[in-house]
């Protein structure tokens, strides 16, 4: 069964106020060994996150203070706008990303983990029902599933992904896991049972690749030959 992400998240989070100054965040951040944290409003709803980049770039927006004349130049657009923002920023309000892009407890791991490759985040806020924060996920939380042993994982491919794929107890194949590969031998009925014996054996947590070594006993993909046509009748 896919591990979900409430089974991984971390449930003491490290979190900001709106109003918690720079300073008390690289304090939190540097005293918990963490490089970003949620930011949370009264009623613990997530309304952004900081992470050390964040941090950079209002340091590194800062004037440089070489004593050089200075011109005045008005913004060319949002992103103009954002850095001068990050320069002046004084508190976890004018410092966070925002919107939060957050994730539920019962989502799938491997959903989460796209999450953070698409979006190019670190960790992601995990909230209830009423977006209320209840954890956090991050990259190496989400990687404890790579952390299963091959037995494990090789009882769970034969014990549900196989009878799954086949709709029968898979007796007919051999599974073995080494380093997280799976290999399955064996014979099954029909040809369109391997490619969907493969996929579900992928979605099993801690699968890195799967090695096909199936054959079938049914050609069941290809269409049906079609009977001579009549010649013609002599009356």
């Amino acid at each position: 069964m896919a591990r979900i992400v409430g089974e991984v998240m971390t449930v003491d989070v490290v979190e900001a106020r709106p109003e918690t100054s720079f300073k008390d965040v690289v304090r939190l951040l540097d005293r918990h060994r963490i490089s970003g944290l949620p930011v949370v409003d009264d009623d613990d709803k997530v309304v952004g996150v900081i992470s050390e980049t964040d941090l950079i770039h209002r340091q590194a927006a800062q004037p440089t203070g070489t004593g050089a004349r200075r011109f005045r130049m008005r913004p060319l657009g949002r992103a103009a706008r954002r850095a001068d923002g990050v320069a002046r920023a004084g508190t976890a309000a004018e410092l966070m990303s925002t919107p939060a892009i957050t994730v539920h407890p019962e989502q799938r791991i491997a959903d989460a983990a796209r999450v953070m490759e698409r979006r190019g985040v670190e960790r992601l806020p995990v909230v209830d029902e009423e977006d209320r924060l209840i954890g956090i996920a991050t990259r190496r939380d989400l990687l404890r599933v790579f952390l299963r042993t091959d037995d494990e994982i090789r009882q769970e491919v034969h014990a549900e992904a196989m009878p799954r794929a086949l709709g029968l107890p898979a007796h007919g194949v051999a599974v073995s896991v080494r380093d997280g590969m799976v290999t399955l031998e064996g014979a099954v009925q029909h040809r369109s049972d391997i490619p969907l014996a493969i996929r579900l054996t992928y979605r099993v947590d801690g699968v890195v690749g799967v090695v096909n070594g199936l054959t079938f006993r049914v050609d069941d993909t290809r269409p049906p030959e079609k009977p001579p046509a009549p010649g013609p009748r002599h009356d």
